[in-house]
């Protein structure tokens, strides 16, 4: 039997159809996954005042989410690289769709802060599952920049988040949790019907499965397969592989998944903090209303995707170690000078773009760095793990949110702080 070298059949196709579909799909699924984490902190005070308490109380909201999103990153996000990319982004969709539905009919705040816990299980699982099948699926020369417009898609889900804020005076806070709901149960059959399973992946659990020379001759119509093909990678060599979990401190892994996980306790704790506090910080410390601080918000948006897009272009020409760093000193600078500089003033609407620019960016850097690093047995479990770490930082993070309010900070003690 001829050996077939899956990865190497990859890196050599062009840009067609299949690789494009691919990046439609799952950037979709990492919008619909930005907008449902997101848009809770985006009307946190409408739920607070609907339920006749004070914004200060919806701590233990962001709390149960951040918890959920960190166990299920631990716990959910590995079941990829054992059952399937495609079967475990399904069934996320189907379950975090009908929680976050589910929720629009919740009778109290602590019912609320469940459901989104519960939700966070499988909410945690969709960016290192799509971006695991985006590394698997596109030539190594596109990689980067493939995967960086798909967590742009994250970043954009996010931003329209904020739009929320603007349908909450005419239908409620509850809107947003039904858009947060029914888009991905109307995702699922379009997952079932059109996204295909990772090439890599099949080849690493079962190189005799059938579906691995359907989906090439799907990716290359021109293709001539005889039957007698050894589908087989590099990292396989035609055998099924079996990894666990903890290999993803083995191998030389351990100093670098260290070092990854702090940066993205860090990082993801300083977003989740920001995520659910910022417009409450500028309603209660400086008095601008959560609908006009959606508007003007939403223009950072424009600096998320170009941070984004443009670090997976970047990180192709210049170290990681030197490059992610730069992001991270712009975070604070511009946190630090949107204390003093006048709401709405066009100097802050540049400053709420470069933070966005460099956070988004920052963070796309990181998520990058990690399909370099893992291989594909642990892709999603590298990834997944991480960002589990990350979670825990979310956990902790928002908690200064609650004291800073009860504190009465001022605005620029607590950018400042942050």
């Amino acid at each position: 039997m001829s050996a077939f070298d899956v990865q190497n059949f990859i890196d050599q196709r062009r840009i067609g159809l299949p690789q494009c579909l691919v990046l439609l799909l799952t950037t979709l699924a990492m919008f619909i996954d930005g907008f449902d984490i997101f848009m809770v902190g985006k009307i946190a005070p409408a739920i607070a005042g609907d339920f006749g308490t004070t914004p200060a109380s919806m701590t233990i909201v962001f709390v149960l989410q951040q918890t959920g999103l960190a166990i299920g990153a631990f716990v959910i996000s590995p079941l990829s690289d054992y059952y399937g990319r495609k079967r475990m982004l399904v069934i996320a969709f189907l379950i975090f769709g009908v929680l976050t539905t589910i929720t629009v009919f919740s009778t109290s705040l602590m019912m609320v802060a469940i459901l989104r816990g519960l939700s966070g299980l499988f909410l945690a699982s969709v960016v290192p599952t799509t971006m695991a099948l985006l590394a698997e699926f596109t030539p190594k020369r596109w990689r980067s920049l493939f995967i960086a417009i798909g967590i742009a898609g994250y970043s954009a889900g996010s931003a329209a988040g904020a739009a929320v804020a603007l349908l909450v005076p005419h239908y409620g806070w509850e809107s947003g949790f039904w858009l947060g709901g029914l888009m991905p149960l109307v995702m699922v059959p379009v997952l079932l019907l059109f996204l295909p399973e990772s090439l890599t992946y099949r080849v690493g659990r079962d190189p005799s499965h059938p579906a691995i020379a359907r989906t090439t001759r799907w990716m290359d119509r021109n293709l001539v397969l005889t039957g007698d093909e050894r589908f087989v990678t590099a990292e396989t060599g035609g055998k099924k592989v079996k990894a666990h979990v903890i290999d993803v401190f083995r191998d030389g892994r351990a100093r670098t998944s260290t070092i990854l996980f702090a940066a993205c306790v860090l990082s993801m704790g300083n977003i989740a903090l920001l995520a659910a506090w910022l417009p409450t910080f500028f309603q209660e410390m400086g008095g601008i209303s959560i609908q006009r601080f959606a508007i003007v918000s939403m223009t950072a948006f424009i600096g998320g995707m170009i941070g984004t897009v443009t670090i997976g272009f970047l990180m192709d020409r210049i170290g990681a170690t030197r490059l992610i760093p730069l992001y991270y000193i712009g975070i604070a600078a511009t946190l630090i000078l949107m204390g003093h500089v006048p709401f709405g003033t066009v100097g802050f609407v540049l400053l709420l773009v470069c933070w966005s620019f460099c956070q988004s960016g920052g963070q796309a850097g990181l998520n990058m760095l990690m399909t370099q690093i893992y291989p594909t047995a642990l892709r999603s479990t590298g990834v997944g793990w991480a960002g589990g770490a990350g979670r825990i930082g979310g956990i902790i993070a928002p908690l200064f949110g609650g004291m800073a309010l009860a504190s009465s900070f001022t605005l620029e003690v607590t950018l400042a702080m942050i």
